[in-house]
């Protein structure tokens, strides 16, 4: 039953139906959702550091049950792209309920296209993978596993990495660095692979030559089917869910780097170069997402038995909380500098 507590994300997508169904201010119920009720929640109740014993954590590993809550947001996440199709193209629709619905799309694609694609690209299985892949198609990412496994984990919390935001950098600054560098990063490492294993970089087992014809095909599906201006919703809403990304990526690791020697080598990757969050709301929403320390010392471990460790560097509130407050730099600042130098 532990497992159950997991469907609370399907608390976006219903508020999402609304947006698509609703008119006028309704149409922004899940923006108002995720960044004003759950960062309120979030002060209301006490942040849950609580880790399994060895005993249920064995328990719960083997438990399939979080995995298929996984499963599920692959059919929900395409359905509601399916109806975001039809949504925007609504008689009448004003340019304020247009933007509520491009939001409430944006989300779903950051929270469960990307994020869920992120917990199923770490798995050791192509079947998860694979719908991994297929939930990050659907927020026109691809690029994502390929740069985020071999590339931020190798490279996380050093100057190397695209998504390690660097002390003093805005965020807004940090959006197009790090997924364009992602972007070309991305490239660079699937061509160093087939190098190596001796194949021409233009190889179907380049997975960005893969990625870029699949995204081909989808936007131009898109075009054919529903014409230009459901095409360039679709782009839009992609973009919100990206940038939610790059929030994401900006307020994991900002300021923190890991020591390097004399011979230029970086010490191991520790529970203290990433920052920690065990408010309970931003957990269930994002899959344990904000244990995110624990994910960085142990890639392949599965989201429900991530810990919350005294050593890792804690947030002051969740994932939603801290995106509002990165957005405004001197704030940001102000309240971030003083917990680096607390580390």
């Amino acid at each position: 039953m532990k497992s159950l507590k997991f469907l609370t994300v399907f608390s976006l997508p219903i508020s999402v139906y609304f947006s698509f169904n609703m008119n006028g201010w309704y149409t922004f119920l899940p923006l108002f959702l995720f960044f004003g009720i759950v960062p309120i929640l979030e002060f209301l109740f006490k942040p849950t550091p609580e880790n399994f014993n060895k005993e249920q954590e064995q328990i719960e590993k083997e438990n399939k049950m979080y995995t298929y809550i996984l499963y599920l947001t692959v059919p929900v996440q395409l359905y509601f792209l399916y109806l975001f199709f039809y949504a925007i193209q609504e008689p009448h629709l004003t340019t304020f309920e247009l933007i509520g619905r491009l939001f409430g799309m944006g989300l779903m694609s950051g929270t469960l296209g990307i994020n869920v694609g992120h917990e199923l690209g770490h798995r050791n299985n192509r079947f998860d993978q694979f719908l991994g892949e297929i939930l990050l198609l659907s927020s026109i990412n691809t690029h994502f596993l390929p740069y985020h496994n071999a590339g931020h984990h190798f490279n996380v919390a050093t100057p190397k990495d695209a998504a390690t935001a660097r002390k003093s950098e805005i965020i807004y600054s940090f959006w197009i660095r790090s997924h364009f560098t992602s972007y070309k990063q991305a490239w660079q490492l699937e061509n160093k692979r087939l190098k190596l294993s001796g194949r021409s970089w233009f190889h179907y087992q380049n997975r960005m030559v893969i990625y870029t014809l699949l995204n081909i095909i989808l936007l131009s599906s898109i075009f054919y089917f529903f014409g230009t201006f459901v095409l360039i919703c679709f782009v839009i809403a992609s973009i919100i869910g990206i940038l939610l990304l790059e929030s994401v990526n900006y307020i994991e690791h900002y300021g923190l780097l890991r020591k390097q020697s004399e011979s230029g080598r970086y010490e191991k990757v520790k529970r203290t170069h990433s920052w920690n969050s065990d408010h309970v709301i931003g957990k269930l929403m994002l899959f344990n997402l904000s244990r995110h320390s624990d994910h960085h010392y142990n890639g392949s471990k599965h989201y429900q038995i991530l810990k919350s460790l005294p050593e890792s560097p804690q947030m002051p509130t969740g994932y939603p909380g801290m995106v509002i407050l990165a957005l405004v730099p001197p704030l940001w600042f102000s309240v971030m500098h003083t917990k680096l130098k607390e580390q």
